[in-house]
């Protein structure tokens, strides 16, 4: 299997070991990596002609955009196909949301995730069909066989582990995030990822995992200025970007609308 830069998945080549290193160097607590979420292959050209130093796909935005609902309902080859196209429209590193892994082995996901191109992936730890959270140790168990794969592969794979205790169908708790995220990062995880943390909760995370975290940026919520005063290391933007163009779309198409009716 060939990845959009030529190399296969058993041998990545120097190009993607390239990438998955300087994706991983972006992630500095203090000076976080900010990712504008993009969807498809115009938006990540205008990410990148805005002068971010990478691109992140959002699971739920390119499943809309594919004609899907988020939660690994979109087949895993659409998805990685999407992601391929994205890889291919840029020259910076990319990193694709994959949900948990739409049920592949973690030797399969490794291997075609490293055809696309993309380089880092995001991995969650609660069921998408059901909203439940995995147990940590099953968790912490997926992260290490990925791991394990990707070096095996040769393929420097920079892993960003999403801890879903936050999420509204579970009750989250500090207690709890630390200690998954201790897990995740002794599993091989290269970031955290706390969504939807506290703005109370984000600095004691930060301090008491002691490894590089990654938080949502929202409306309403800290400047990305503060994160980065907490030692954030990266700052993601999710669906968000894709929500705000859509409802523009929509707003847009009101208007065009009004204007065929009016007198």
């Amino acid at each position: 299997m060939r990845s959009a830069t030529g190399a296969s998945a058993r041998d990545p080549g120097p190009a993607l070991a390239a990438r998955a290193a300087a994706l991983r160097a972006l992630h500095r607590p203090g000076d976080p990596l900010v990712l504008a979420n993009a969807w498809d292959a115009a938006s990540a050209r205008a990410t990148q002609a805005a002068g971010f130093a990478a691109v992140a796909t959002s699971s739920a935005a390119v499943a809309e955009v594919l004609g899907y609902a988020d939660g690994e309902t979109t087949p895993a080859g659409e998805m990685l196909d999407a992601v391929a196209r994205i890889v291919r429209a840029v020259e910076v590193p990319v990193t694709a949301d994959l949900e948990r892994g739409y049920r592949m082995r973690p030797a399969e996901l490794v291997e075609r995730l490293a055809a696309t191109g993309a380089v880092g992936c995001n991995l969650e730890d609660s069921d998408p069909g059901t909203g439940k959270m995995v147990d940590p140790g099953e968790q912490a168990d997926f992260l290490a066989a990925v791991r394990a794969a990707a070096v095996e592969a040769g393929f420097d794979l920079v892993v960003n582990a999403r801890i879903d205790v936050y999420m509204p169908e579970v009750a989250g708790v500090l207690d709890e995030a630390v200690a998954r995220a201790e897990r995740y990062l002794a599993a091989g995880a290269d970031c955290v990822y706390p969504i939807g943390a506290t703005d109370a909760d984000v600095p004691a995370l930060v301090e008491a995992v002691g490894g590089r975290v990654n938080v949502l940026a929202r409306a309403g919520g800290p400047r990305i200025a503060d994160l980065a005063a907490q030692g954030v290391a990266r700052v993601s933007h999710g669906s968000g970007l894709f929500r705000a163009t859509a409802a523009h779309h929509e707003a847009q198409l009101a208007m065009i609308r009004a204007s065929l009716t009016s007198s």
